[in-house]
């Protein structure tokens, strides 16, 4: 059991740091080389560190909005 509970967590992870990555591409074609950069590390550092991708996106999200 605890098997497939691994599984899951690391295909979750790698989901993770694919959808930060793609977030940093993003950022980077719209010309925000800060962004981008901060995401591409939360990206590297997602796999580590779980979620940390997931809410350096919707920091970034939320302050854009509050700008």
């Amino acid at each position: 059991m605890s098997s497939t509970t691994d599984d899951r967590s690391g295909l979750m992870r790698k989901v993770s740091v694919v959808t930060t990555l793609i977030d940093a591409i993003r950022e980077f074609s719209k010309g925000h080389r800060g962004s981008g950069l901060v995401l591409l590390v939360a990206a590297a550092l997602s796999s580590r560190i779980p979620g940390i991708g997931t809410a350096a996106s919707l920091l970034l999200r939320a302050y854009r909005r509050l700008r």
